[in-house]
């Protein structure tokens, strides 16, 4: 969940346009003029999404001989090169079809796509940006490395039925991901502030100091109920499910005996409590009679880290899973070496590993349907490209409905869509700065709650903020830190929709909204942390997250609740056209979105391929 930006003038970036020819054949992630250049007075310098325009390639040599530089304002040059950038991406797709068409280079999407690449599949990847990850993706300003979403990971190094569904991924690919380990993170809310540590025993301390005098009590009661349930509520690897009645072998004959096994071993009311993996975990807490505030709104605002909704909207199976991985012993979080970029490396290794292509600056402008079946994409600019077998969306349920005709889609779908909540949008503090006078045991996550009462999915009083450069110093220049902060999912769209990004209006109101996060961020770090001696200084708004991710409305995904509806499957009322991503079941966060990519890839070939790979990876 997140966005980027672009430091540094177009003057100090000028030097890239004249990077030989070769430097645009890669289908990977490479530094190009795209994710420098800034068409208006934007988001305060980030990295611009592609622009694509109609450009015949003979406007190519004019510009190369520099006939028809001269006389031309800068602006105009720079668009001739732009353009022709993306005329040579069309190259880059090679023969224009594929087995499977993947729209967006998210993790859901490069999971598909990786996994059937593996299944000897051909499989093209589209991507609009000038790099792959999606929310994921990560970007690069005057030598610091920014990320621009997720960065609080575990369960990397796990291997088994039991794994992160992105580590099943991974190890299907044979792709490893080296990760620093840490077990705890700064916690600033109302009552104090303190050094948070997981595993089965630390928390008990904070208690003691922070809840009331039966909060003790309640969480041991908490664990002792809902540790147990993770067997069943793990008993499922992601990777064997499938959308058709091959789940049946899959899954059902392959696992049922575990997950018996487990029911057994929880005995009558543990089997009782298992039936509960479905409903609201809010559910599991008021029939364990927890009261003390200050658990109730612990377990809120984990919940709404994970998934966007607090504890009366989520499902119990996700929070069950991260109760076993962050409160059993021995347990660690995890940072990727190189930062999450190298999350979208590995996947992106994976899916050329097996042939599969990657092509970026290739926006999708409509899914082709025809005889009532999705058969291509148009990419902007007219080129058809033809998928054999199916087309696969990684975008939300409302961008690829917009991709969609209208007449082919049944109303009941549409009315489905248009009715279904959103979560809202972000807001975004990316910065650079020297780490003098930063203590050194700083640690990478900080959690900033100002005011339990309002609730942690009230806009402007949560923020997130992670400073990965201490346990990645290659992230940044020697003896600087990097850092991003954003309000999680709670900056409404409605304040900023129809602003001018140019305007005074919008700049104002990006100085206002974004306060909160900086006041954050000095408390954080301390008196030694100076905001005006900041070498990069980035902020994102909801029209940033719209833009660059091209999210409708800068969403964060559906605000669906446990208990009051579902996250629509893989298919699609148009015969091979699937979806993957946090518009689809489990829903939003890394491992949903992995597991909806691996989901639909196994639906798409056979069950026998699908069980020498369960096979191959032994789970």
């Amino acid at each position: 969940m997140a966005l980027r930006l672009s430091g540094g003038g177009i003057g100090a970036n000028f030097p890239h346009f004249f990077q030989p020819l070769s430097s645009f054949k890669s289908k990977r992630r490479t530094p190009t003029v795209l994710a420098r250049v800034s068409n208006d007075a934007l988001d305060t310098s980030y990295p611009s999404p592609t622009l694509t325009h109609n450009f015949p390639v003979l406007d190519f040599f004019h510009f190369y001989n520099g006939a028809q530089v001269i006389g031309q304002s800068l602006r105009s040059f720079l668009f001739k090169v732009i353009s022709w950038i993306q005329w040579v991406s069309y190259l880059s797709i090679g023969k224009p079809e594929a087995d499977v068409i993947v729209i967006g280079s998210g993790i859901g999407g490069l999971c598909c796509g990786a996994l059937l690449a593996r299944y000897n599949q051909d499989v093209l990847v589209l991507e609009s940006h000038d790099r792959p990850g999606g929310a994921a993706h990560s970007f690069e300003i005057k030598d610091y490395k920014f990320d621009s979403g997720p960065s609080l990971f575990s369960g990397f190094q796990s291997r088994g039925p039991q794994a992160n569904p992105l580590a099943q991924v991974l190890d299907a690919l044979g792709e490893s991901l080296p990760c620093a380990t840490y077990d705890s993170w700064m916690v600033y809310i109302p009552e104090g502030e303190f050094l948070s540590r997981i595993g089965p025993t630390d928390f008990f301390k904070d208690l003691q100091t922070y809840a009331g005098p039966d909060a003790e009590k309640e969480w041991r009661k908490l664990l002792d109920a809902i540790l147990p349930l993770s067997t069943a509520a793990m008993a499922l690897p992601p990777l064997s499910i499938r959308g058709d009645w091959g789940v049946l072998s899959t899954a059902g004959a392959r696992y049922a005996p575990s997950l018996l096994k487990s029911f057994a071993q929880m005995g009558p009311q543990g089997a009782l409590g298992a039936t509960k993996l479905l409903r609201p975990f809010s559910e599991i807490i008021n029939s364990l009679g927890l009261k003390d505030p200050f658990i109730r709104n612990w377990v809120d605002l984990l919940a709404f880290l994970l998934a966007g909704v607090k504890s009366d909207g989520i499902l119990s199976a996700e929070m069950i899973y991260m109760f076993s991985e962050w409160y059993k012993p021995g347990c660690c979080l995890e940072y990727p070496l190189h930062g999450s970029g190298a999350v979208v490396d590995a996947l992106v290794r994976g899916l050329e590993k097996f042939n599969g292509r990657l092509s970026l600056r290739s926006h999708v402008e409509n899914i082709v349907v025809e005889d009532g079946r999705a058969i291509g994409v148009k990419l902007r600019g007219g080129q058809f490209v033809r998928a054999k077998k199916a087309v696969v969306s990684n975008a939300s349920m409302w961008d690829t409905l917009n991709l969609l005709p209208k007449e082919v889609v049944p109303k009941p779908y549409q009315e489905r869509i248009q009715m279904t909540p959103q979560c809202e949008s972000f807001m975004h503090l990316h910065l650079g700065f020297d780490a003098e006078g930063i203590r050194e045991d700083l640690g990478i996550h900080h959690i900033v709650v100002n005011d339990w009462e309002r609730g942690v999915d009230a806009d402007q009083n949560v923020v997130l903020i992670s400073v990965p450069s201490v346990l990645s110093p290659d992230l940044a220049p020697p003896g600087k830190h990097v850092l991003h902060a954003y309000t999680p999912g709670t900056e409404p769209f409605e304040l900023w929709e129809g602003l001018d990004r140019r305007s005074n209006e919008y700049k104002e109101l990006k100085a206002q909204r974004s306060e909160v996060m900086w006041k954050a961020v000095e408390r954080a770090l301390g008196p030694g942390f100076d905001r005006e001696k900041c070498e990069v200084k980035l902020v994102g708004t909801p029209l940033t997250h719209q833009r660059f991710l091209r999210r409708n409305r800068g969403t964060y995904g559906p605000a669906i609740k446990a208990g009051k509806g579902s996250f629509p499957g893989h298919s699609t009322p148009i015969p091979q056209l699937f979806c993957c991503g946090d518009s689809t079941f489990p829903g939003i966060g890394v491992p949903a979105v992995a597991a909806s990519g691996a989901i639909v890839a196994n639906s798409l070939v056979s069950v026998s391929q699908h069980s020498e790979l369960l096979d191959a990876v032994g789970i």
